[in-house]
């Protein structure tokens, strides 16, 4: 990265005519002119020398100089006040939370990001209204306590409230952090998992973008605020998004970092300098960078340091040297800072060391913060960043503030509260400060009425989340006839089904305009391409340029309404996209249903803590694992094969798993879903499996849709069961017909009968199952619930074998509720392997043949056929007894 020069001018007269040179051009010709000298004077030295030499940042000075202010709007002394108050109630609220039930919380995040939040909430950030749909803010997650404590002032929370802080499962508390699922009506984005709020945030504002170019939502000029740290941007996917919003011109987006120089436990980077590393960043992926780096009381001094000694200071110091200055004094600052240069030393002679102490960081000055957000308000054509610099625990004196250890501080000591007080002018007596109570400005007051009006002003509260969009009328079932019936003699993947299912739902004229399908980069793989034509793919542009394939019938078409998003080698983008749209009922008031698409296994392995997430956020959507399973997909091997997506997306309990094996379990599941969640409103969304493995569908057996949605249901009964010989044989996605396989086997070969079961779902079989344990725990005296496993099979014989596509632990979920029989689960432990169907499932011992055997164990452990059998089969069918365990190759 290249840096600028910090050397003194050798040739100050040579300088200056060039200076005069360039000030000549831009007050005769303009500054396009003078940019163009500038670049052919760049090509010449590009030319000459072969290498560019460019500057990627800035001085290191505020990027809006004090000639370029405008005044402050508001009344600076009544704000000071007010904001005083909800510093003190942020701190007392955790260190009351620490006094009475010890859970703590986090001081110092807040205490250096104040300012940046009481100038947005004073006069930027706009609340939702009848005319207008409202501004959105992602808050930095460990600044909760400040947003509570102006909540209180505004009287949306009570000092009950806020002393359950972190305390809310049995009274009524607030969450920890920014949590939509435990504040329903408070927080929108769930933001504490760092790097999660950056990437969300940027795709939410090409959503509104998306929303807009579509005609679904209204052009209002709304904008997306992102708050978000220093310390934060090292997190992938922090910086994952900025070329997005860079290349889409997403305007509508600003980005503020507070850049307080401290990780968790120590310097950013303390060798460098972060805000000029972060200027480089975000301004050559097209962004508008704002630096606000010093408060006004440095404006004197750079404007009497004519030599620019101050600025070169400014650029030798790392990150490391202005942290420890911060945990120092102004006699400290005034020795090592500008004691370097005895010219710096004269520059502030006239200076006390209080003063020099009291000369701050640009982002705890209320008027460079306001003239940045204003520029980055008038800014059109780009996305803005606001790199603001402050200091960690600002106000906490010695107890924390520039130090290492301040992210685990959850107390201060008496000494160190009063300094707090006495800092920001709080009127407070010593006898109260025992009792840290919260402090709110008195109903008619100067404070109360200017807090009233600002908020007034501005519209609604912010955050506050809404839930009130109209419910969809979907299609019925019948609408899915197609998918319904079975294919004959042709064979289709259910990827292919579910393709012919969305097709049907974007023609349905009550949802179609509002379907979203959101593909990574995989459209033709997943059979997809039919839809360019037909809906488009999203571009902000239109399309500039000829597609390579414009003479074929599905050539790639791009416009500013297409339907499509597309998203490219990006998963965690696209469900960044997808989670956009499936909390669009609450942040734009409008219900979409999106389908987002892809290999299962870069779902939840790559992106999991976005899935989880979603959940929080209250996502309803369709998540769409294709080419599951980790013996379907030929010849890719391990890093493609998915064996384990069904038993991370149990972990999510909102999330509703389904691995179905032909089409009507698809269409049953899928229209079931939106009714769950665009009819009843449920805050759930679904993870549903697709294969990529053609087969023949067979019709809906009548009757089958409440043992579909429920998780199990009976596909298939022998003519005759052989009394002592009988099994239950079970499986689901593409290794059900492995099942169905080994039941003719077992038939055929060893006179065993066999009932075959569609298991669609072993996760919500668990879940019923343990609703069950759960209600007989609590309700003894009353009579059992079943399962609904057990009920299926509570009249049925022989032991249960089931066999799945995915680790063994897939399977065991529904092993407790099989009692009294002998149960057999048949997975894919281990890494993934090269190589074609039939040898992948023998080789993970989940083909026909390991099935039939374990169905025989089974029953010669029952007692109920000779062992002899068993060996016999392994025999028949030749299986190594001494083949290594796949899960351990």
């Amino acid at each position: 990265m290249a840096q600028q020069s910090v050397f003194l001018d050798e040739d100050p007269q040579e300088t200056r005519e060039w200076l005069e040179s360039i000030e000549s051009v831009l007050n005769v010709e303009g500054r396009p002119r003078a940019h163009y000298l500038i670049d052919q004077l760049l090509d010449f030295d590009v030319a000459q020398h072969g290498d560019f030499y460019g500057r990627v940042t800035t001085p290191y000075v505020n990027t809006i100089p004090v000639s370029r202010q405008q005044p402050y709007p508001g009344d600076l002394a009544v704000e000071k006040r007010i904001n005083a108050y909800i510093r003190w109630n942020a701190l007392a609220m955790v260190l009351r939370a620490g006094k009475h039930s010890n859970v703590g919380g986090h001081i110092a995040s807040y205490a250096s990001a104040a300012v940046l939040y009481d100038v947005g909430f004073d006069h930027f950030f706009r609340g939702r209204t009848e005319q207008f749909a409202g501004d959105m803010v992602y808050i930095q997650g460990h600044s909760s306590p400040g947003i509570y404590g102006r909540a209180f002032l505004e009287g949306r929370l009570s000092e009950e409230q806020l002393d359950n802080f972190r305390r809310e499962t049995d009274r009524d508390g607030v969450s920890s952090y920014p949590h939509p699922r435990l504040m329903p009506d408070f927080w929108q984005f769930p933001t504490v998992s760092m790097g999660l709020g950056p990437i969300t945030a940027a795709y939410q504002a090409r959503f509104m973008r998306y929303l807009e170019n579509r005609g679904l939502k209204e052009h209002q000029g709304r904008k997306v605020w992102a708050f978000l740290g220093d310390g934060e941007m090292d997190q992938p996917e922090s910086l994952a998004a900025i070329s997005l919003a860079g290349r889409e011109k997403l305007d509508n987006i600003i980005f503020v970092v507070n850049c307080n120089l401290q990780r968790l436990d120590g310097p950013v980077r303390g060798n460098s300098k972060v805000v000029q590393e972060f200027e480089s960043l975000y301004r050559a992926a097209g962004w508008n960078v704002i630096k606000v780096i010093w408060g006004s009381g440095w404006d004197a001094l750079l404007d009497k340091d004519k030599s620019g000694l101050l600025r070169r200071r400014m650029m030798e110091c790392v990150d490391g040297d202005y942290q420890n200055y911060k945990s120092q004094n102004g006699a400290y600052v005034r020795e090592h800072f500008f004691g370097k240069y005895p010219e710096l030393l004269e520059l502030v002679s006239d200076m006390t060391d209080e003063q020099i102490w009291k000369l701050s960081r640009g982002g705890h000055d209320p008027e460079k913060v306001y003239n940045a957000y204003a520029a980055a308000m008038r800014h059109t054509g780009g996305p803005t960043v606001i790199l603001a610099k402050t200091v960690k625990g600002f106000g906490m004196g010695e107890a924390g503030e520039g130090q290492n250890i301040n992210h685990q501080l959850k107390k201060m000591g008496d000494q160190a509260v009063k300094a707090f007080r006495d800092r920001f002018g709080l009127e407070l007596s010593d006898e109260q400060l025992g009792d840290m109570p919260y402090l709110k400005p008195a109903p008619d007051s100067v404070e109360a009425n200017y807090l009233k009006a600002v908020r007034g002003k501005l519209g609604g509260h912010i955050p506050a989340r809404f839930s009130d969009a109209q419910s969809l009328q979907i299609p019925p079932l019948s609408a899915l006839e197609t998918q319904l019936k079975g294919t004959g003699d042709r064979a289709i993947s259910t990827t292919m089904a579910f393709v012919r299912i969305l097709g049907t739902l974007l023609k349905d004229p009550n949802i179609g305009k509002l379907v979203v399908p959101i593909v990574p980069d995989e459209s033709r793989t997943f059979g997809m391409e039919s839809l360019f034509r037909q809906i488009g793919i999203h571009s902000h542009v239109g399309q500039l340029y000829t597609p390579q394939d414009a003479g074929q019938l599905s050539y790639y078409k791009e416009s500013k309404d297409g339907q499509i998003m597309q998203e490219g080698l990006n998963e965690s983008g696209a469900i960044s996209s997808w989670i956009a749209a499936s909390t669009s009922y609450s942040n734009h008031g409008v219900m979409t249903v999106p389908f987002y698409i892809f290999y299962s296994m870069f779902g939840f392995q790559r992106v999991g803590d976005l899935a989880w997430a979603a959940g929080d956020a209250r996502a309803r959507g369709f998540l769409l694992g294709a080419t599951s399973g980790r013996t379907t997909l030929m010849g890719e091997g391990l890093q493609h094969d998915d064996g384990h997506s069904h038993v991370m997306s149990s972990t999510i309990p909102c999330c509703v798993s389904y691995d179905p094996t032909y089409a009507y379990e698809l269409a049953v599941i899928i229209q079931d879903g939106m009714r769950r969640m665009y009819v009843e409103n449920e805050d759930i969304y679904y993870y549903i499996t697709l294969l990529n493995e053609n087969y023949a569908h067979p019709d809906m057996p009548e009757g089958v849709e409440q043992g579909i949605l429920k998780g199990m249901y009976r596909f298939s009964a022998p003519a005759k069961q052989n009394k002592g010989k009988h099994v239950q044989l079970m499986g689901c996605g593409s290794i059900l017909q492995e099942v169905n396989a080994a039941a003719k086997l077992l038939e055929a070969d060893f006179g065993v009968s066999s009932e075959v079961w569609s298991v669609t779902s072993l996760t919500e079989l668990r879940r019923d199952g343990q609703e069950a344990e759960r209600w007989n725990l609590l309700h003894p005296e009353q009579e059992p619930r079943v399962s609904y496993v057990e009920s299926c099979l509570q009249d049925k014989e022989g032991p249960v074998v089931v066999a799945t596509d995915y680790m063994k632990i897939f399977a065991d979920q529904i092993r407790p509720f099989v009692p009294k029989r002998r149960f057999v689960a048949l997975g894919t432990d281990g890494f993934g392997q090269s190589d074609t169907r039939e040898s992948l499932r023998r080789f993970f011992e989940v083909d026909r043949h390991f099935i039939a055997v374990a169905a025989l164990k089974a029953l010669a452990d029952e007692g109920s056929l000779p062992r002899e059998k068993v060996a016999e089969a392994i025999a028949l069918y030749g299986i190594d007894p001494e083949k290594k365990n796949p899960a351990k190759v």
